[in-house]
């Protein structure tokens, strides 16, 4: 009876295989990160039919996978279906939007995003041969990714391919050029790329790389390299440090604790009680970015010189087969558990150190099925597309503009320690640059595209296009997610037009993303920024800050001479109706405890006041937007907000929200 049982269900499995092989989509989707969900979810909407395929048991990847501290840089960067998420957190613990939360709250919005959509994301399946016809993809084959080779393949067929995997395996087996590793310096005229010995993340003078201090002939510690330091500036194939996110609780009855890996090995962490003894810690965040999330949670990331990165052990992971890829996370995962570990029970450690961490747990209701710990390594960076434009620092840093920009960027250029050496003597990490000071700049369309000569109907919003010292300002989890939506309506007009994605009509895309951005057809929100110089009329003495604004920047005036200064902003209302209003206010030391704004609905002027101490910012952010109220608004530039001081009151102007209350919000 059993025999018949297995043949019958082989034969259905070969039916629905047939027939799933036989069905052409016109999008694939490959990747189900946070920007695979949304690229699967705007050409979904867009009337396409759409496939989600994703290697792994989960859709969200750093979204959901523990990365809860979300890395914003700017958020007048996070556009559309991106920004809306960020609603959607908020608005599951109560607020207008939030950028921090846990990682299942994450997951169960995505997945509601999916099912609004009527998107069926095909999970456990990757990626294993590509074939291309006339420069066209013609088809992919994928196999299982949780039972390989059993010969049970699947092949797609779609129009139009849509890469939003981290490690770009379908565009590197479309044969699309890519880089991986760190280009040097005189390349593309950069300052902040190739090789870095620089002083964040990393060791004090005096710290001995020796298993016995003083004793070369004793061999280096774990984990450091014996390859000498290249020059400044100098390219290689050193990939930044990968690591986890990883999500602790201190709720005891939602806890379980942490217990000793199968391979634990104490002398993996003798360089940091070396650093301690150099360096004490007076808590976990001397060694550990302590970020506290919802419901005694955390998202705790790398930091200091020997932390969460397991640096140089990740140099083949780019462009290793699956095998060495769940090799190399294994590895990562038993590095973290082990220091944990290592943390709470080494008597070596202060025990003060030992207490703290002994607090913590592994989340009961977090990861349930891969013993509460996340299945996504956090793949800072694996490989690169060498697309049609090439991002780099100019673009950071706003020396070079491009117009064709379908999206924004606003965060530090970040890398992270590529290699721990020995410098006179010394353990030194290498690869670390932190540089910011720039606001939000476009990312280019041609980034997200390959060489027509290469592939013409694949977009590659995440392995993007750019050098390794651009992309560590572009590589953030809202970024991605606003370049996928991007992706994903260019792949809608490509399938339109049936052209290729090099020859699509860049200004009606752009015109789209503006029109339409939550894909719904619903009535855009209207956003009036101080340097916006139609919408906004400044009176008085201000002077423009940089630092800590919504977008390109904020007027502050500390009303000198007991003058009055206002900025009243206009908004361009193209349909009445009621609207929600906010203002952004950026929190810093000299603000005034209260500020006056003035709110006209056409009809009336309502006179609002604003408190310091209700202004609560959490995360990576410098303010919050604050609740005005709900006004019925009239069609054309009648209705304002007026923020204005009084003596010498220290405010700030910076951005009006007017959020429309009569849409219809399918995401």
């Amino acid at each position: 009876m059993k025999k018949y049982i297995l043949l019958i269900v082989g034969i259905i499995s070969l039916i629905q295989l047939k027939a799933q092989n036989s069905k052409p989509y016109d999008i694939c989707v490959y990747g189900g990160t946070a920007a695979g969900v949304i690229a699967a979810y705007t050409a979904k909407q867009s009337g396409k039919t759409v496939l989600l395929i994703e290697p792994g048991k989960h859709v969200g990847g750093l979204t959901t996978g523990g990365l809860g501290f979300t890395d914003i840089g700017n958020k007048y960067a996070i556009t559309g279906l991106a920004r809306d998420f960020y609603r959607r957190v908020g608005e599951h613990y109560g607020k207008f939007e939030q950028w921090i939360f846990e990682p299942h709250v994450a997951e169960n919005i995505l997945m509601d995003c999916l099912k609004r959509a009527s998107v069926q994301p095909l999970l456990q399946h990757r990626v294993v041969r590509v074939e291309k016809k006339n420069g066209f993809i013609k088809n992919i084959t994928i196999e299982s990714s949780s039972n390989p080779g059993t010969n049970a393949y699947q092949t797609i067929t779609a129009k139009v391919f849509i890469d939003c995997s981290y490690e770009g395996d379908l565009m590197a087996k479309a044969g699309v050029s890519y880089f991986t590793g760190r280009e040097a310096n005189s390349l593309y005229n950069e300052t902040y790329n190739g090789v870095q010995l620089r002083d964040k993340h990393q060791f004090p003078d005096g710290i001995d790389p020796y298993k016995i201090p003083g004793k070369p002939e004793s061999g280096l510690l774990w984990g450091i390299s014996n390859e000498p330091l290249q020059p400044q500036g100098s390219g290689d194939k050193k990939i930044q440090a990968y690591n986890f996110r990883i999500c602790l609780t201190s709720d005891p009855a939602n806890k379980t604790d942490i217990t000793k890996p199968a391979d634990y090995d104490p002398s993996r962490y003798e360089l940091l009680l070396r650093y301690l003894e150099k360096k004490p810690a007076k808590d976990l965040g001397g060694f550990l970015k302590f970020d506290l999330m919802p419901n005694n949670k955390t998202d705790i990331n790398n930091n200091g010189p020997f932390s969460t990165d397991m640096i140089g052990m990740n140099y083949n992971y780019p462009e290793a087969d699956y095998k060495t890829r769940s090799e190399i996370q294994a590895k990562h995962e038993a590095y973290t558990k082990g220091l944990l570990y290592f943390i709470g029970h080494d008597l070596r450690m202060p025990q003060h150190l030992r207490e703290r961490m002994l607090r913590w747990g592994y989340p009961k209701d977090e990861y349930t099925d891969n013993h509460n710990w996340s299945p996504q390594m956090y793949v800072r960076e694996v490989r690169r597309m060498k697309g049609d434009y090439v991002m780099t620092q100019a673009n950071c840093e706003g020396k070079e503009v491009v117009e064709d920009g379908i999206g924004m960027a606003a965060y530090t250029m970040d890398s992270h320690n590529c290699e721990r050496i020995v410098v006179n003597g010394m353990v030194k990490n290498e690869g670390d640059v932190q540089i910011g000071g720039f606001g939000p700049y476009p990312v280019s369309y041609r980034s997200l595209i390959p060489k027509p000569s290469e592939c013409k109907n694949l977009l590659v919003p995440v392995c993007l296009s750019a050098t390794h010292i651009a992309y560590g300002s572009i590589r953030m989890e809202p970024v991605f997610m606003v370049l996928a939506q991007s992706a994903a309506m260019a792949a809608v007009m490509a399938v339109d037009s049936n052209k290729a994605v090099q020859d699509i009509n860049i200004k009606k895309l752009q015109q789209e993303l503006i029109m339409n951005p939550l894909a719904d057809n619903s009535t855009p929100e209207i956003l009036v920024d101080n340097d916006d110089a139609v919408q906004a009329i400044v009176k008085g003495n201000w002077q423009k800050e940089t630092r800590g604004s919504y977008g390109p920047s904020m007027y502050v005036t500390n009303g000198a001479a007991g003058e009055t200064a206002s900025v009243t902003f206009m908004p361009a209302v193209k349909k009445a109706g009621s609207y929600k209003i906010y203002t952004y206010m950026p929190k810093f030391a000299s603000l005034s405890p209260l500020i006056t704004a003035e709110v006209y609905d056409g009809k009336t002027i309502i006179k609002k006041e604003i408190k310091e101490s209700d202004i609560n910012v959490q995360g990576q952010t410098s303010g919050e937007w604050v609740e005005l109220g709900s006004y019925s608004l009239p069609a054309g530039k009648k209705a304002y907000v007026k923020i204005s001081n009084k003596g010498s009151q220290t405010i700030v102007a910076d951005a009006v929200l007017f959020v429309p209350e009569f849409k219809n919000i399918n995401f």
